[in-house]
């Protein structure tokens, strides 16, 4: 059977790197690695794969491979680094990276370099059979592999995964049938995958991951793998909660990998954008491009880099396409003076992004027609639990930070908005790398960019054009 072969070829590299390196000084570089990320993240590792695998109804892990034993070579041209760039930006939860050389034509390095461009974890996908190539795996740069229940015996996969979690790295234990999948349970297994494809003939089954799923107990993260090329398979799996699908061979004949994932995960109707920060007359004319022109303008009144005065954000707004509405950013201000504001510039929307209380949305109420929106900066769900009962329009929700009100390019968990009942808009660190990921996995009423379109401070025309054409291939 093919896999004994690759098996047995997979020995003989770990065996020759041994040689090269020996197995110490890979382990001592792993560990300096791990104890460098603990530290950054306060002392605990984050496993930032099953964090991924669980943003969204729906999450997919998208694949990089040159060939395989069952279809040969894939792809001629192969520019992996600027694929995994395409796939972040296409939503992607997560990159994997296949790097057995033999029959996947892989590459270790190929997981450094592409940790070094994208922000989402990497997956690297190999035959692991020594703890060699995991104590590897955690110096190139992975946050995740892969270890398979069809290679690996019982005791082989806990020790395994007893090492992973000790670097930091989660674990994908594939399984292909329900023997698999009760091995896989017996150690504990944080994240299973449901592999279609039958070892023997190559020939794949969809419906194996339904089947299995229901094997798996609710605490475990279930990812569906090989074959998943519609968006009705894709539905059937998400009917069934199953958490990602990893998807390959689909995505890298794609020419356009956003426009593949939206057909995969459907569309998201409705979307509104608003682009905020606009302090120029050349900001104006982008924005006014048909190929551009959002819902929303934001019109910065408060301190801040962004900051217009009254009469520039007038001549601004007037040049404005009428399609576009006005939204005035204020922090701690008067409710006469924004209401005065709203009605003589003139905004559509008051921002309230401060202190502000519900009962200053409420005595503003009484004295403008504009909408108005509070802005809330979260720390945690509590931040975002005691707004909805809120008399303002629609919330929106950004990133804290100690020393500012908004515009910081940070990004927040998004998780703490899932018990949110009111329509919001998402903020904070929103640009082009992140923008697919969030609207599927968040679906706001609308998104909210600012930094995210800017170079040194300044809103980048082709950023702008950028991030928009990305969201229209998410929202059709």
């Amino acid at each position: 059977m093919i896999l004994d072969t690759i098996v047995a070829a997979t020995r003989e590299r770990v065996s020759v790197l041994k040689k090269v390196k020996p197995i110490e000084a890979v382990r001592q570089a792993a560990l300096v690695r791990a104890e460098e990320e603990r530290t950054a993240s306060g002392g605990t590792f984050t496993f930032p794969f099953e964090r991924a695998l669980t943003e969204g109804s729906m999450n997919f892990i998208c694949e990089i491979k040159k060939a395989s034993p069952s279809k040969g070579v894939i792809v001629e041209e192969f520019p992996f680094v600027d694929i995994a760039k395409e796939y972040e930006e296409a939503g992607a939860a997560a990159i994997s990276v296949l790097t057995e050389p033999a029959y996947f034509m892989g590459v270790d390095s190929y997981v450094t370099d592409v940790a070094d461009v994208v922000t989402i974890p990497i997956l690297r996908k190999d035959f692991i059979v020594d703890e060699y190539q995991i104590y590897e795996s955690k110096v190139l740069g992975a946050s995740a592999i892969l270890l398979l229940c069809s290679v690996l015996d019982e005791e082989e996969l806990a020790r395994f995964m007893v090492l992973a979690t000790e670097l930091g790295l989660s674990c994908l234990v594939e399984a292909h049938n329900e023997e698999e999948v009760k091995k896989a349970l017996a150690v504990n297994a944080r994240i299973i995958g449901i592999n279609n494809r039958d070892l023997k003939d190559f020939s794949v089954d969809v419906g194996n991951s339904i089947r299995l799923r229901s094997l798996i107990p609710d605490g475990v993260i279930v990812v569906a793998e090989s074959g998943i090329k519609s968006a009705d398979e894709i539905e059937a799996l998400r009917e069934h909660q199953i958490h990602a699908a990893l998807i390959g061979e689909t995505l890298m004949r794609s020419e356009d990998k956003t426009k593949a994932l939206t057909e995969l995960f459907g569309p998201v109707r409705g979307l509104q954008v608003k682009i905020c920060g606009l302090s120029r007359t050349e900001d104006i004319t982008v924005v006014n491009n048909p190929a551009v022109r959002p819902t929303y303008a934001g019109f910065v009144f408060a301190e801040s880099p962004r900051r217009v005065s009254v009469s520039d954000a007038r001549n601004l707004i007037s040049q404005m396409a009428p399609q576009i509405q006005a939204v005035g950013v204020f922090v701690n201000e008067g409710v006469e003076t924004m209401a005065h504001l709203a009605e003589t510039v003139p905004l559509q929307v008051i921002q309230l992004h401060g202190d502000e209380t519900e009962d200053m949305i409420k005595q503003l109420r009484q004295l403008t027609t504009a909408r108005i929106w509070k802005a809330v900066r979260v720390q945690s769900e509590d931040d975002v639990l005691r707004w909805n009962e809120s008399a303002a329009d629609l919330l929106l929700f950004d990133a804290y930070k100690t020393d500012a009100y908004g515009g910081t390019g940070h990004v927040f968990d998004w998780k703490l908005l899932k018990k949110c009942t009111k329509p919001f808009i998402l903020a904070g660190g929103i640009h082009s790398k992140n923008v697919a990921r969030a609207i599927r996995n968040v679906k706001p009423y609308a998104i909210d960019a600012s930094s995210g379109l800017e170079t040194d401070g300044v809103k980048d025309k082709e950023k702008i054009f950028h991030f928009m054409d990305i969201i229209k291939k998410v929202r059709n």
